[in-house]
């Protein structure tokens, strides 16, 4: 061995300085891999059909059919299990999607190369080239008549009957979570198969998608806290997007009617079951529409995307069915807090009794006003009781800042949240299109920031310039993609259904 080679080896260590006995058997694995002149670190691997495809295209192949055909594949994959008996052993290899088992014969690869595999562990890749068959039980099998080694895996994976349980450590080493637990990983193709469709369904109405800044001047869009950052060359300090909504309205003020964009919001506030401090969110606007027009989109939307990724209308979500069929209750918001939060109509109407019961609510941030006391006790005492889809309507004006008043209630905001499962998936309005009282609104948040309200909207100029130019009447919605996902995958945390949900540091 050189020099060269020596110091290498003195400078080879893992992550984890304790290593268990099994991880030291894996690391002098990997180095008899090397003295053998084994590359065990290829470049590449020539393969004809991932694992998924395997299993796709030939599972319902007979026995008679594979032996007439002779199906020659080249296929990648992580060893999950390993049988071994004597002179043949049996293994499985899996890829994102599924799993196939590989059949090894000593008097087929020869001694050697079967010797060889006692140097391969559960969890490395290797890529097996060899023909398909069936065994006697029916089992779909590649005949191995080569393998490549192609990655080690230096640590042991979880136990495998029971998987990978531990929650923390499943957000944290999202990649064993994906190795162990193959519902994950169909949670995340669902994830981007919605994404997929939701393109589509725009797309073939005539929207056109485009990319708006993350890092504001100003902060708007949505009332929430927002992520503050510095630009070290321009010297100003900058806001992470809390929602894309003023600068695809500014679109359609330069003529785009029809934009849509699927983003990453961030927002300074709780982590819980339902948020996430960064997340996803679908915002479309379409020129010449209103509000209700919005609600039978989004109607349309949902029932699409459930026929396309599921087959069919209804979910399962929980102990729930959740029905898409058309149409959903429209309800209006103070008949929702009657309905659900258990207050006779003469209580709600009293303004100081209501902004008391809010305090009581979130002594950590009492409201100001009676809209804003409103707001907090349909969240806290009838938001999770709204089960299958429905359009709360016509909340307070002064907590829609940048939607049109209501023609036959001006104290009423031409808005809807859309409720499912206890949860807002989406939030959508008739945008205010004069400029004269969108500036008086957004002076009125301003007001209201001064007295402590840190999620109030602040005055945006440069917007409401862009209001003097012209927006014609527009229909404006957002629907937040992981809640969406965790209603079409029956998850119960938002962090399932985020690859890599933030978590504080160990």
């Amino acid at each position: 061995m050189s020099s060269s080679d020596l110091k290498k080896e003195s400078d080879f260590r893992l992550v984890q300085e304790e290593l268990s006995d099994q991880e030291l058997v894996r690391l002098e694995k990997w180095k008899k891999l090397r003295e053998k002149g084994i590359d065990v670190f290829p470049h590449r691997a020539e393969q004809t059909h991932s694992v998924f495809e395997v299993v796709r295209d030939f599972f319902h192949l007979s026995r008679e059919e594979l032996e007439e055909k002779q199906y020659q594949v080249k296929v990648p994959g992580r060893i999950i299990a390993i049988r071994k008996m004597g002179r043949a052993t049996f293994f499985h290899i899996s890829d994102f999607r599924d799993r196939v088992q590989v059949y090894l014969r000593e008097d087929l690869i020869g001694p050697e190369n079967y010797e060889l595999f006692d140097l391969f562990d559960i969890g490395d890749f290797i890529q097996v080239e060899g023909r398909l068959f069936r065994t006697r039980t029916g089992e779909l099998t590649i005949l191995a008549e080569k393998i490549i080694f192609l990655a080690k895996c230096f640590h042991p994976l979880p136990e495998k009957w029971h998987g990978l349980q531990d929650i923390e450590l499943r957000y944290r080493k999202r990649y064993l979570d994906l190795i162990m637990n193959p519902e994950s990983g169909e949670t995340f193709r669902i994830r981007s198969e919605l994404i997929k469709k939701i393109r589509q369904y725009f797309d073939e109405r005539g929207f056109i998608e485009v990319e708006t800044p993350m890092m504001h001047v100003m902060p708007g869009g949505a009332l929430a806290r927002p992520f503050k950052t510095f630009h070290q060359a321009l010297g100003i300090n900058l806001y992470l997007r809390i929602a894309p909504e003023l600068y695809l309205k500014r679109l359609v003020v330069g003529g785009m009617e029809r934009v849509y964009e699927i983003n990453r919001s961030f927002r300074n506030e709780g982590v819980d079951s339902q948020h996430n401090p960064e997340f996803t969110m679908l915002e479309f606007y379409q020129a010449y529409i209103d509000f209700n027009q919005l609600m039978e989109m989004t109607e349309d939307l949902f029932l699409f995307l459930a026929r396309e990724i599921h087959g069919h209308e209804e979910l399962p979500y929980g102990d729930n069915l959740i029905s898409f069929q058309k149409p959903w209750p429209r309800l209006k918001f103070k008949e929702a807090i009657l309905q659900y939060s258990g207050l006779s109509a003469d209580r709600l109407e009293d303004e100081k009794e209501m902004m008391e019961l809010a305090g009581t609510l979130t002594p950590e941030a009492k409201p100001a006003t009676y809209a804003k006391a409103l707001d907090i006790i349909f969240d806290k005492m009838a938001k999770e009781k709204i089960i299958q889809p429905t359009f709360i309507i016509n909340p307070p004006k002064e907590i829609s800042p940048l939607a049109k008043a209501n023609r036959q209630n001006p104290a009423e905001a031409d808005r809807f949240e859309l409720l499912i499962a206890g949860m807002e998936l989406a939030n959508a309005f008739s945008e205010l299109t004069d400029p004269f009282e969108q500036r008086q609104r957004f002076e009125e948040q301003a007001a209201m920031r001064k007295t402590g309200d840190e999620e109030s909207h602040l005055v945006d100029l440069d917007y409401v310039e862009a209001l003097e130019y012209g927006l014609p009447p527009t229909g404006g919605e957002g629907i937040g993609i992981d809640r969406l996902t965790m209603i079409f995958t029956n998850q119960k945390s938002i962090r399932e259904v985020i690859l890599f949900p933030l978590l504080k540091p160990r």
